[in-house]
């Protein structure tokens, strides 16, 4: 009676620990979770099996299973040879900026401004152009380089 219940508040104790560890666990180690634990189920299968003297049913059992086994390498095999083929290549260095001086006159042009453009319609130019060109946004590292350029050279 005293070992009986012993045994339940056991169990129920490795539940609650098991929800517990569960509820933080990834997908991850709960794989791993489940692969041990077919594993160890089968170990403890064929070890009962050997202690009872059916080492036939311990064989057909491993008969079984190796077709299985098989799949599941070459599956293993397949997601890992296909995990290298789809690795997204490195893009291409963008060229850097210019190392040479800005004319005002090419500034003007990068920007779209005429000579009499004040100091605020340069600006509103610049912001137009970085909020579509910006590299954070899909545009070229170089083509901002030389926006900043430009309006660096036109306001001082």
């Amino acid at each position: 009676m005293l070992a009986g219940l012993i045994l339940i508040v056991g169990a129920l104790l490795a539940v609650w620990l098991a929800r517990d560890w569960l509820g933080r666990a990834g997908p991850g180690a709960l794989k791993r979770l489940g692969v041990g634990l077919g594993l160890a189920a089968l170990v403890v299968a064929g070890i009962w099996l050997v202690a009872t003297g059916k080492l036939a049913g311990l064989l057909a059992i491993g008969a079984g299973l190796a077709p299985w086994i098989g799949r599941v390498m070459k599956l293993h095999a397949f997601w890992r040879w296909l995990s290298t083929v789809r690795r997204p290549a490195e893009p291409p260095p963008a060229p850097s900026p210019p190392a040479t001086a800005m004319s005002a006159d090419e500034a003007r042009a990068v920007l779209g401004v005429g000579p009499d453009a004040d100091a605020d319609a340069i600006r509103a130019a610049h912001r137009r152009l970085m909020l579509a060109n910006h590299p954070d946004h899909g545009g070229s590292t170089w083509i901002a380089a030389r926006l900043n350029q430009a309006r660096d050279v036109l306001l001082g």
